[in-house]
């Protein structure tokens, strides 16, 4: 969907948000957009509205747009530029976001292209309207106790060093085969507890995406995350969310982070 190269370096693109669908055009006279040169405008595209913004191809070029992915703080500004504004239209209307950095040839150019995926963005549209995403983050200590690793014991000194007790290795390996049963039990019960929370909060979404885990949390605390998910809500339920979150945290005793509500561009497939 992204046209970037615009021919001359002097020539202008549009750059697109989002896609809503609305009665009428959302509010979007304060806001900045990616530059402050040109006003961020809506364009019509049938029944759906493109938030959109008139910017110098020159500064999204290919070559200018590689080398921005590697400034990491001129990336976080494009990004959040872009967010601010899908937010703010998301807050007015149902909203599907498009990736950052969305460039076309001209308006007519861009409601073309938009126009042939109407299809798959009022599908979006009509999952994700009155709906907020909220990720859920599940924790739990590195639990680890004494005798836990047969390489903590402490070294005989030359003086006191003797020849091996019978079954001194027997019990050496003994104690390695509980420490492996150990690690895999606290694995299994981590694994229960991250299915749990998964399988409670899925039952109040409407749509739910497991990801991959993360590192541990914040802080010196060594805790390993055992589920990183992420929830397509209705409105309607965020107080049943926080209740029930509530009672996970007591009944699982894990450490669970929410974050939200979020606009929900997990959910509105690939655009």
């Amino acid at each position: 969907m992204t046209e970037r190269g615009t021919g001359t370096s002097e020539a202008n693109a549009v750059y697109a948000f989002a896609v809503c669908h609305t009665e009428g055009d959302p509010d979007v006279e304060r806001l900045t957009g990616v530059t402050r040169d040109e006003p961020v405008r809506c364009l019509r595209i049938g029944s759906l509205t493109a938030i959109v913004q008139t910017v110098r191809g020159s500064d999204f070029t290919d070559e200018v747009w590689q080398k921005r992915l590697t400034d990491e703080a001129e990336l976080e500004r494009y990004a959040r530029a872009h967010h601010s504004v899908v937010s703010a239209v998301a807050s007015q209307f149902p909203t599907v976001p498009l990736p950052l950095a969305t460039l076309y040839n001209g308006d007519e150019r861009a409601a073309l292209s938009l126009a042939g995926e109407s299809a798959r963005f009022r599908a979006a549209l009509t999952r994700i309207a009155h709906h907020a995403e909220w990720g859920v983050k599940v924790y739990v200590p590195v639990a680890r106790s004494a005798g836990d690793d047969p390489s903590d014991e402490r070294p005989a000194s030359a003086a006191t060093r003797t020849r091996p007790a019978t079954g001194a290795g027997r019990a050496y390996l003994e104690r390695k085969r509980n420490l492996h049963s150990r690690r895999e039990q606290r694995q299994a019960d981590s694994l229960r507890v991250a299915d749990a929370v998964d399988a409670d909060v899925s039952r109040l979404a409407t749509e739910s995406r497991r990801l991959r885990p993360h590192g541990g949390g914040a802080g010196d605390d060594r805790r390993v995350q055992v589920l990183n998910a992420t929830y397509l809500v209705a409105g309607h339920r965020a107080a049943e969310l926080d209740l029930l979150v509530a009672e996970l945290r007591r009944r699982t005793g894990a450490h669970i982070e929410v974050s939200g509500p979020w606009v929900p561009y997990s959910f509105v497939g690939e655009v």
